[in-house]
């Protein structure tokens, strides 16, 4: 069963996180990109005319995706990863998990946050994506070694 690695990442540390996750799993890696790169404006939260705040603040928001992945059918885990907007992944996450049929899959999510916990992200991810099993994830803030491997033993 292969294993991929799906992140978001606005300003890199995600990234360095997916990248992480990626090697510890033996898994692939795919970036979700929107079809619009995030500019420094447009992630101010504290300004509440910003792209990101707008988006946030609209439950239908769904950002497109730049690219779609063409074999996620080849997956069985899929490691995803976000950075926390507002106590919930980013409306892009909930773009990709309306993509893809994604029954019978493993999702664990994880995360990276300046402060804040997972909060109810997992709950909100669920629904986007019912017919996975979805393990509980992880923030991954200080990425130790550790970390990185409890959360790829969340899919064993």
């Amino acid at each position: 069963m292969k294993k991929l690695v799906a992140y978001f990442s606005a300003s890199g540390v995600t990234r360095e996180a997916a990248r992480r996750v990626a090697q510890a799993a033996g898994a692939d890696l795919f970036e979700i990109k929107p079809v619009e790169p995030y500019s420094h404006a447009d992630l101010d939260w504290t300004n509440k005319k910003s792209r990101s705040t707008l988006e946030m603040n609209d439950p239908a928001s769904r950002p497109a995706t730049a690219e779609k992945l063409p074999n996620m059918d080849e997956y069985g885990v899929v490691y995803l990863g976000f950075p926390i907007w507002w106590y919930v992944a980013p409306r892009i996450i909930e773009t990709f998990l309306d993509s893809y049929d994604f029954t019978g899959k493993t999702i664990v999510p994880f995360a990276t946050s300046g402060g804040s916990g997972m909060g109810r992200t997992v709950e909100v991810l669920k629904q986007r994506a019912p017919r996975a099993e979805w393990k509980a994830g992880k923030m991954l803030n200080r990425l130790s070694d550790g970390e990185v491997r409890s959360l790829v033993a969340e899919a064993e």
